[in-house]
């Protein structure tokens, strides 16, 4: 049986990996196909219809093409072109933008499939969990739809399951994933500063996170925690009795949604201060607890009838560690004090700067493009620096320069950005400094309060002695593997890839010559010896040893003229 199911296991997956190459070609990507290896998995009559040459891209354009390429591939791409979008410092904001506008919405699964997987994950009947279920669901996405529900004591509730198979669809195309990053990184010398397989482990991160429902019970429950007490921002209550891996129920949030201006102002709400009052909790998220939710489009966002802002699905949520929130604090001292040579030291000693870079280069031409990016804003306090539109342009300065920027710091971007556009429709005038100023104001005197500086030193001192304990050890250790002649060096030799490609594909040649060389004597032999069958005199094998090798040998100049190399 197990080796059934692995069979079973490795023929679907073959048979994903030719729809994945088959929806990539549909869409003019077989350059890159070939240029992976992986033209193995392409039907042999597309093949030799192409003669191992693919056209180059034309209108629309190679984002448009890979959009359009994802959506048809389903949950799996739809998410990973979700995550991309947010990585505008990796693929580039043509990309980013279009992969924005790929919407999660699939078709919904039968409401049968859902009470089977409800009854599975809770041990018992639907009609024993619900005094009422909706059959019909309100929302459908690639991971999970729901349902709403009422418990048999009356109340509503919001029954979100998971799609049936969809875990092991994903750990496949995981898999897939993963292996054509790793074409691409041995490749496509070009793909390594894009870091094909990082972006698959976050993607695979990511999503088995939003997999796991019980990680989304524990974000809903501690967002708030953070906000116990709040009249203005409201958090759905978890029923942790109906809880699994699979299944999360949820009390019913009733509302208007956030940017339905017209209906909040018809219901008699200031549409204003709920933009503030949106604001506000999002920067208390950020920089005052450092744990954010990270999903703000404003499906994910309502308004109560008593006036609060109130969240729903807390899959994706952000963290920003401690030493992220003093890298902020530290920009926005810098600003201040227009200490761009201090910027860019604490930019380095995080790690941000490129590995193979000349530090001394980078230093001069990243300060350069750092005041010249920054000049509009000499002079100005704190509270007048608009935040979000310095980290957009920041982020396009960090790609720039091939920065490597946290993901945290990206979900701030992309988070306060669809924040900024939501309160903008809300009210025009909408001013998000006044609004940030004291959370600012209050980060940065928090990096430098006395708690801090002595935590920030006691640190300091514990890695220092550390390092002193450590290191007569580290120095034996090193003596011995030298006295054994075990020391080792890694060397990366930069473009000998395409050296390898060439030297393959001249060898490749050689043996098709030596092939076709072959089947010329070959035929020429038989016809000289005249072996049967005979047609007019003539060898038949001899015939169609010389017809193939004409064919070939036609194959072989056409693609050394085409690759304009003779």
């Amino acid at each position: 049986m197990d080796l059934f199911r692995f069979r079973k296991t490795r023929i679907s997956r073959a048979r994903r990996v030719q729809q994945i190459i088959t929806v990539f070609l549909g869409h003019g990507f077989g350059r890159l196909i070939d240029q992976i290896r992986l033209g193995r998995y392409i039907p042999f009559l597309t093949r030799l219809r192409s003669f191992g040459q693919w056209p180059a891209l034309k209108p629309p354009g190679t984002a448009e093409r890979l959009r359009l390429a994802f959506g048809e591939l389903g949950p799996s791409f739809i998410k990973l072109a979700q995550i991309l979008a947010s990585r505008p410092d990796l693929i580039g904001e043509e990309f980013a933008d279009e992969f924005r506008k790929l919407q999660d919405e699939v078709p919904p699964f039968g409401p049968e499939e859902a009470k089977q997987i409800i009854e599975q994950e809770l041990k018992r009947p639907v009609s024993q969990i619900f005094a009422r279920f909706d059959e019909n669901p309100i929302a459908a996405a690639s991971i999970a739809q729901v349902h709403m529900a009422t418990l048999p004591d009356g109340t509503e509730v919001a029954v979100k399951v998971q799609r049936p198979g969809i875990k092991e669809q994903i750990e496949t195309d995981i898999e897939i994933l993963s292996f054509i990053a790793r074409q691409m990184e041995k490749y496509v010398s070009e793909a390594r500063f894009l870091n094909p397989k990082g972006v698959v482990e976050e993607f695979a991160r990511t999503v088995h996170r939003e997999m796991d429902f019980t990680g989304e019970a524990s974000n809903c429950e501690r967002l708030s925690k953070n906000f116990e007490g709040s009249q203005d921002v409201y958090f759905p209550k978890v029923y942790s009795d109906y809880l699994t891996e699979k299944v999360i129920v949820l009390e019913r949030i009733q509302g208007i949604r956030i940017d339905h201006k017209q209906e909040l102002e018809a219901e008699g709400f200031d549409t204003r201060a709920l933009a503030r009052l949106m604001a506000q909790a999002y920067f208390k998220m950020i920089f005052d607890d450092g744990f954010f939710h990270a999903d703000p489009h404003p499906g994910n966002l309502f308004v109560t009838g008593a006036g609060q802002i109130a969240f729903i699905d807390f899959g994706i949520v952000g963290r920003v560690s401690e030493e992220l929130r003093n890298t902020l604090a530290n920009t926005f001292i810098s600003l201040i004090n227009q200490d761009f040579d201090g910027l860019i030291d604490s930019y380095i000693e995080l790690g941000f700067a490129p590995q193979e870079a000349d530090l001394d280069e980078f230093r001069r031409a990243f300060r350069r493009d750092l005041i010249d990016l920054l000049e509009p804003i000499y002079g100005k306090t704190l509270g007048e620096i608009d935040f979000p539109k310095y980290l957009s342009a920041f982020l396009t300065l960090a790609v720039r320069h091939n920065l490597r920027i946290p993901s945290e710091l990206l979900l701030i971007d992309k988070s306060l950005l669809i924040l900024q556009s939501i309160a903008l429709k809300l009210d025009p005038a909408f001013d998000f400094m006044a609004v940030s100023e004291p959370y600012a104001e209050r980060l940065v005197r928090r990096r430098y309060n006395f708690s801090s500086i002595a935590g920030g030193l006691k640190r300091e001192f514990m890695e220092a002695g550390e390092f002193a304990y450590k290191l007569p050890r580290n120095l034996k250790n090193l003596m011995n593997k030298a006295l054994r002649n075990d020391l080792h060096m890694k060397l990366h030799h930069l473009g000998l890839e395409n050296l390898i490609k060439d030297m393959d594909r001249s060898s490749n040649r050689l043996a098709f010559a030596m092939v076709i060389s072959a089947m010329i004597i070959s035929g020429s032999i038989m016809h000289a010896m005249q072996v049967p069958p005979r047609i007019f005199g003539l060898s038949v094998l001899g015939f169609l040893s010389f017809f193939f090798a004409g064919i070939l040998g036609i194959w072989l100049v056409i693609s050394i003229i085409r690759s304009g190399r003779l």
